[in-house]
């Protein structure tokens, strides 16, 4: 596994978001990376997962938050491309990651950056820190 320090930037998965913004149990271990925005990438799945999530177990004013928050990436929000979804479909197969996974860990390879997560569906991959 890599270390975080040999990366630039990071994409924290949904799952981080999630515990961040309802003040999970692994609230504080996502909010360094989260409270450093200049280095933090927001894939657009991400912004989905997360949003839907909110709506349904802590409500729209949480979800808007959240949104308010990922309007201000501008240039650090990742798009799906046409080149982001043929190398998701090539990891997915490679590493059986279900679709919106393989979609976070290919934009995070991609984009040379660590990707920080509770999800233990990444666990043993590389460039991927468990929290």
């Amino acid at each position: 596994m890599i270390t975080p320090s040999v990366f630039d930037r990071v994409v924290v998965d949904s799952s981080g978001w999630v515990e961040y913004m309802g003040d999970g149990a692994k609230a504080s271990s996502f909010a360094s990376y989260l409270q450093s925005p200049e280095n933090l990438l927001l894939p657009s799945i991400i912004v989905y997962e997360v949003y839907k999530k909110l709506v349904r177990e802590q409500g729209q004013h949480m979800a808007e938050i959240f949104l308010s928050q990922a309007f201000g990436f501008r240039d650090r929000l990742i798009d799906l491309t046409l080149e982001l979804s043929v190398l998701a479909s090539r990891t997915s197969l490679e590493t059986r990651l279900p679709m919106a996974d393989a979609i976070i860990y290919a934009t995070a390879q991609h984009h040379r950056a660590q990707l920080i997560t509770s999800d233990s569906h990444f666990a043993n991959l590389s460039g991927v820190t468990l929290v």
